[in-house]
């Protein structure tokens, strides 16, 4: 029993230091932090990256899994593009019609995979690369598309 109570306080001691670790230095989230890359992209928020790809003014891509399209809608005015796709950018470049200085604003999720995709676009040659960094589901960047309320096409 004793090492039962003992094993419990443990355990809770190490949850509590793991949050506290977590939300150190400020109020970031370390974890978030450590996990997201970071990107020389120029940010924009989702009502921004809307209001500019329902006017043409950039192409918003969608890069999240097509169980991810299902299951929130994507954002009105982005187009869908599995990230995951082994021609991602060969397909890329077939929307940009092979221009790799058009404005390409990139969402997903969180705004994790679309700040390494940034860089491994910037990489390959894009100039012009945007991060929705708050995402459809909300970041520490900000609540994301579907909080704000923004339209979604499913």
């Amino acid at each position: 029993m004793a090492d039962l109570s003992r094993r419990a306080l443990l355990t809770g001691g190490a949850i509590v230091l793991a949050g506290g670790m977590i939300y150190a230095a400020g109020g970031r989230n370390l974890f978030y932090s450590a996990i997201t890359e970071a990107s020389e992209a120029v940010h924009i928020d989702p009502p921004t990256a809307h209001q500019q790809a329902v006017a043409g003014d950039i192409l918003l891509v969608d890069i999240r899994r097509p169980d991810e399209w299902t299951r929130t809608g994507s954002g009105e005015g982005a187009t869908r593009l599995d990230m995951r796709r082994e021609d991602f950018v060969d397909a890329l470049l077939t929307l940009t019609g092979g221009e790799t200085a058009l404005p390409v604003a990139l969402i997903c999720a969180r705004g994790v995979r679309s700040a390494r995709l940034s860089n491994q676009l910037a990489a390959a040659g894009f100039s012009n690369i945007i991060d929705v960094p708050e995402g459809m589901q909300g970041s520490r960047a900000g609540p994301g598309w579907l909080k704000r309320g923004l339209p979604v096409v499913r």
